[in-house]
């Protein structure tokens, strides 16, 4: 690690010129390392659904959808819209735009988190808690940390609120809480430590119950707006009460669960190990790591994470500066670590990257496969059912899709790791089917994949599925396990 300075930053004055000049020198080497680490995310064309979903999502609100209307997702609506104007600018036809703009969202981060550390434990802390963050933060799955998501996004927001919170200026942190929160509703959870540090520092202010209103409006204003934009009703439910069941304990399913907890769980410590090592060091010596402020973050992150029992790849992200920055105040006090514990990281993180330009490409070859089939047997202007969890398909085969559910989770709640407990029509987004079954009467699709491929939410466990398969469509071809059906003459 670049070596820390025992000074503390007010023993050293910051005049405006030594800040520029800091700030110049280090902005080139963030940004070198920002790209170095996501360079596997530029060598395909989609990592995961959840990209697949929002580039659907942006096609069809370009085509006059309206979002928690005619176009559905459970999350919140900025990286939806972000989409959707990176695709007016550069086109609906590759992913690449958004790939850039993933990466400054995590130069963003670093350059919030250089200034959360460099204000407590001065100039070189800041300059390697920078570059430890983009290490670390491709330290997961490549699927999860090469892929353009909502925790990518969200995260600029959660560390500005922080940043800002620690220099007491309450209303911009509320507005970062709030755009990480429009990012993806766990974003909200960094309001704790922020709500925290403002009592905390209640006595050295001349009017606390001020600091607390910018704070409030800061953050209610930005939610307000957008559920008045997108319809308060619609919005309140696609994002906070018509997910219960999707939300709700992984009943029947806890073996899979905690796999998948304890194995995203052990990958991320693989990739920041010499900092939970230093961290872990201090604590055995009984010598307290950093602010209680900087701990408060990291297990309202935690506590993120753990919110639906999911436990997928990407939700650790929203661990990864809170960690590091306690990773860099233990090794604030052991300077001999400092630079062994960048260069493990820096070795691991090239680990990462290596596996990532490595990665398996069976289930986008699948996606291909299928999409590829679809654009052979319908024409542009048809619409189409893919009845599966892979939404990119659509885009990929550039058809529109025949319902607003994407996916068959909202028809059913499956998710991946659920198995067979709580799938079904009875666990359904509440008034999804009727919805479904008025869409498809009216225009009925071309062709319908069933890509199930024998998982809990197969047509054959839903009669009304099936009987429409039976009474209007004919099978017609498989592809890699997905069976095709088109519409009977």
């Amino acid at each position: 690690m670049v070596r820390v300075s025992n000074a503390s930053p007010s023993a050293t004055p910051d005049t405006a010129a030594t800040a520029t000049r800091y700030w110049l020198r280090l902005l080139p080497l963030l940004a070198a390392v920002a790209l170095a680490t996501r360079l596997p995310s530029f060598l395909r064309p989609i990592w995961n659904p959840d990209e697949g979903f929002l580039a659907t999502q942006a096609r069809m609100l370009a085509n006059g959808g309206v979002l928690y209307d005619t176009v559905v997702d459970r999350k919140p609506p900025l990286l939806p819209w972000a989409y959707q104007g990176l695709f007016a600018l550069f086109g609906d036809g590759s992913l690449q735009p958004v790939r850039v703009l993933a990466i400054a969202a995590h130069l963003l981060t670093a350059l919030a988190v250089v200034g959360i550390a460099r204000r407590r434990w001065g100039n070189r802390a800041g300059a390697g808690a920078g570059v430890l963050y983009l290490l670390v933060s491709v330290g997961l799955a490549p699927e999860d940390a090469q892929a353009a998501s909502f925790e990518v996004f969200m995260l600029p927001g959660t560390a500005g609120a922080f940043y800002f919170a620690d220099r007491g200026r309450w209303a911009l942190a509320g507005t970062c809480a709030a755009l990480a929160a429009l990012t993806k509703q766990t974003g909200g959870a960094v309001l704790l430590p922020v709500l925290w540090m403002m009592w905390r520092d209640r006595d050295r202010s001349d009017d606390p119950g001020r600091g607390g209103a910018h704070a409030l409006l800061g953050f209610l204003v930005p939610i307000g707006m957008a559920a008045l934009i997108t319809g308060p009703g619609r919005f309140l439910f696609w994002t906070v009460t018509g997910s219960g069941s999707y939300a709700s304990s992984m009943s029947g399913s806890w073996p899979t669960a905690l796999a998948r907890a304890l194995g995203n769980a052990a990958i991320l410590s693989a990739a920041a190990g010499a900092l939970v090592a230093a961290i872990g060091h201090i604590l055995l010596r009984r010598r307290a790591v950093a602010d209680a402020d900087l701990w408060l973050w990291l297990a309202s992150s935690a506590v993120a994470v753990v919110v639906g029992f999911h436990f997928f790849g990407h939700y650790y992200l929203q661990l990864v500066p809170p960690l590091v920055l306690l990773g860099v105040d233990a090794l604030h006090h052991l300077p001999r670590w400092q630079r062994p514990a960048l260069f493990l990281t820096a070795v691991v993180a090239g680990v990462f990257v290596v596996w990532g330009l490595l990665h398996p490409t069976k289930e986008l070859d699948h996606a291909e496969a299928v999409a590829q089939a679809v654009a052979e047997r319908t024409d542009r202007q048809d619409t189409v059912l893919i009845w599966g969890m892979h939404p990119e398909d659509y885009w990929l085969a550039d058809r529109q899709p025949a319902s607003r559910y994407l996916t068959a989770g909202f028809l059913t709640n499956f998710s991946g790791g659920r198995g067979q407990h709580q799938v079904g029509k009875a666990h359904a987004v509440p008034g999804a089917w009727a919805t479904f079954e008025q869409e498809t009467r009216a225009r009925r699709p071309a062709l319908v994949v069933d890509d199930s491929r024998g998982a809990p939410y197969r047509p054959s466990e839903l009669p009304a599925l099936e009987r429409m398969l039976d009474d209007h469509y004919e099978r017609v071809g498989t592809v890699d396990g997905a069976v095709l059906y088109a519409r009977k003459s």
